[in-house]
C-alpha cells in the first residue's frame, strides 16, 4: 500500500471568507454641475447614462449617493480617480468610502 493519502477540503474544515466590500459614496456640493457628475459616473465608474442620472438625482436630493461597491483597494482607486477627474476640471466634488 502506498504512503499517499487523499484528503478532501470538507474533511479538513477549511472555511473561505470573501473580503468585505465598500461603498464609494459621492457627496453633494453646491458647485459641481449635475451634467459633470453624470459624465464622471459614466467615465470613472462605468455607469450607464440612466444609472448616472439616477445616482446624480439621489446625491442632489439626499446629499449623498452610492457611486459603486467594490473591494477596498478598488474603492480607494475609484475615489482617487474620481477626485482627480473632478479637480482637473475645476470642481470640488468629494467622495467617501463606507463599509457595506
Amino acid at each position: 500500500m502506498s504512503g499517499t493519502q487523499t484528503v478532501s477540503i470538507t474533511d479538513v474544515g477549511i472555511k473561505v471568507t470573501l473580503p468585505r466590500k465598500y461603498k464609494v459614496v459621492m457627496l453633494n456640493d453646491d458647485y459641481t454641475p449635475m451634467e459633470f457628475v453624470i459624465i464622471l459616473l459614466v467615465e470613472v465608474f462605468g455607469k450607464s447614462v440612466e444609472e448616472a442620472e439616477q445616482i446624480t438625482l439621489q446625491v442632489h436630493n439626499d446629499g449623498k449617493g452610492i457611486a459603486g461597491i467594490y473591494y477596498y483597494e478598488l474603492a480607494e482607486q475609484k475615489v482617487y480617480e474620481a477626485i482627480m477627474y473632478a479637480r482637473n476640471n475645476g470642481f470640488p466634488l468629494n467622495f467617501s468610502i463606507e463599509e457595506e
